[in-house]
């Protein structure tokens, strides 16, 4: 486990309830300073990918990187102004705004240092590389007769390929976490999503 793994994890276990001493140490060893609190591992994915591009280390930086599902406020409350005094900054869906506008403020985080995906970031990778190149990235990573399966099912009928592409990256465990480094990887470099391009930008 790398030092920052064993923060995340101290992190994790003090949101579950777990003592604070542990993370709190770990966070001045490390001089973490800021946090990117992310909905889920793919989105994790996704930005450690973008950061590599660009040659940056996140964990070298003192940025961790921090899938969390949704529970905004505990992490906010335990890594922002009240609690390790981090700088936050993460990715949230468009349906998880006011979520996210009320967690922040309640602790005194900016909410500047959040942007937004109008669906989701997988939405946006799709949107931005385009339904061919992404089927034919499902093609490169052997997952065609899996899509053309799906593609088949009654529920698929009416939804737009956008939509549909979407859906199929959620059907099978792990497989939005791998297509998270893969569609970033295959991104032209003007071609970044504006909510992820400004996260990086803000790191």
């Amino acid at each position: 486990m790398t030092d920052m793994g064993a923060f995340r994890e101290a992190v994790t276990a003090w949101a579950a309830g777990g003592p604070g001493g542990p993370a709190r140490e770990l966070a001045a060893g490390l001089g973490v300073r800021a946090a990117v609190l992310l909905e889920g591992p793919s989105d994790a994915a996704a930005v450690g990918a973008l950061a590599e591009r660009h040659g940056r280390d996140l964990a070298g930086e003192g940025v961790c990187v921090l899938p969390m599902g949704v529970s905004v406020g505990r992490f906010a409350r335990l890594l922002g102004p009240p609690g390790l005094g981090l700088r936050l900054t993460g990715l949230c869906d468009e349906a998880e705004r006011p979520f996210y506008a009320r967690g922040l403020a309640r602790v005194g985080a900016a909410p500047q240092g959040f942007f937004v995906c109008a669906a989701d970031l997988e939405d946006e990778l799709i949107r931005a590389l385009g339904v061919t190149r992404v089927a034919e990235l499902v093609r490169a990573e052997g997952d065609v007769r899996a899509l053309e399966t799906f593609l088949r099912q009654p529920a698929q009928r009416g939804r737009t390929a956008p939509r549909q592409l979407r859906r199929f990256l959620g059907t099978k465990k792990g497989r939005k976490i791998h297509y998270g480094r893969v569609l970033v990887e295959a991104l032209d470099p003007d071609r970044v999503p504006a909510p992820l391009d400004g996260l990086l930008t803000r790191l």
